[in-house]
């Protein structure tokens, strides 16, 4: 709390020149990304490649595995932006849920229940039955639109690729409106060089939403967010979406990435082969930097505690799992949660 609090009144210090004896009030916010790593069910969807996630599948999932998952991810939720924000993250995009009935066993659970977070969510065409959703807190954050959009690019063979729809939110947090792109770009299967223009495909579906919302109101205040599968460096996120890792580069359409230069001093959400990558990232729009008056950034973060790293073996210091491989083990997720810390004056 007192790390926040300090990095809060110095940066409102050298923005506005105050002395101590003139600081005013101010609202902080905090908005948050996780993947949530198959969080399914343990029902049958005949739709669904989800054999593996059934009691009868290769990984016996039961009702206590489930419950346990369930825990786990909310324990994590519940400690995201509290150094800086007593009630946590007031809007969070998660990613690898397999419907909202999950979302709905999630949001009931003891670490977050008391904060009566409210759903968003579409069902998406992936053939593995996982989406992408939205909580938010209702006395942050009032909610006045959702929509989907589709990618669906086409194989090799001819035959169509059915992946996550983009969900877009618009709403009020805290009185300012915002919007909300939730993303899970395609994988890197088959390689990243190959499976490359998947990625740059979706990256150009959520350029032109966020294009839309900005040809209807240029300071309009945009997140990107999500599991993009590239780092911040990638074609999809510095070429297509247009980014800089710069506050000061930031102009026009362009968008803000503070995870970039994390990037470059090797620190990471999720780890592969012995190398961090960041693809969790939540990348804002120029008005969430600059604009006078309203929400602006102040900080981001990956929550990074101990315990959610494996302590030993082989992927000591890896992100701690569900499973290793198919060996039960009870942990988090192979992903890092981020989130960005957002300061307005009362």
């Amino acid at each position: 709390m007192r790390t926040i609090a300090a990095l809060l009144l110095a940066f409102l210090m050298v923005s506005s020149g105050e002395s101590f004896a003139q600081k005013k009030d101010y609202q902080v916010a905090c908005v948050g990304f996780y993947n949530l790593e198959n969080l399914f069910d343990t029902i049958d969807d005949p739709n669904k490649r989800d054999e593996e996630y059934l009691p009868g599948g290769k990984r016996k999932w039961s009702k206590a595995r489930y419950e346990d998952k369930l825990f786990n991810m909310a324990h994590i939720i519940s400690l995201m932006g509290k150094n800086g924000v007593q009630e946590g993250v007031s809007i969070l995009g998660v990613s690898e849920i397999e419907n909202r009935r999950v979302l709905e066993d999630l949001v009931q659970q003891s670490p977050i229940k008391n904060r009566n977070y409210q759903i968003a969510h579409f069902e998406s065409p992936d053939k593995r039955g996982i989406d992408v959703g939205l909580l938010y807190n209702p006395d942050h954050f009032k909610l006045l639109d959702q929509k989907k959009y589709k990618y669906q690019p086409l194989k090799e063979n001819g035959d169509t690729l059915y992946t996550r729809d983009q969900l877009l939110v618009s709403g009020l947090l805290f009185g300012d409106k915002v919007h909300v792109i939730v993303n899970h770009w395609p994988s890197r299967y088959g390689g990243e060089k190959k499976s490359r223009p998947n990625r740059n495909g979706a990256a150009a579906v959520t350029r032109s939403i966020a294009d839309s919302l900005l040809k209807d109101d240029a300071n309009a205040k945009i997140f990107i967010m999500g599991d993009l599968n590239d780092d911040p460096i990638n074609e999809s996120v510095k070429k297509v979406i247009g980014t800089k890792a710069s506050k000061k580069k930031v102009q026009g359409g362009l968008f803000y990435n503070p995870w970039e230069n994390l990037y470059k001093n090797g620190i990471g959400t999720l780890a592969y082969r012995d190398s961090w990558n960041l693809f969790d990232q939540i990348l804002l729009s120029n008005p969430l930097v600059h604009t006078k008056g309203g929400f602006t950034y102040l900080k981001s973060e990956i929550l990074r505690e101990k315990f959610m790293f494996t302590e030993n073996g082989r992927y000591k210091g890896y992100p701690k799992r569900t499973f290793s491989f198919d060996n039960y083990v009870g942990g988090y997720s192979d992903h890092l949660p981020v989130f960005v810390y957002l300061v307005k004056e009362k």
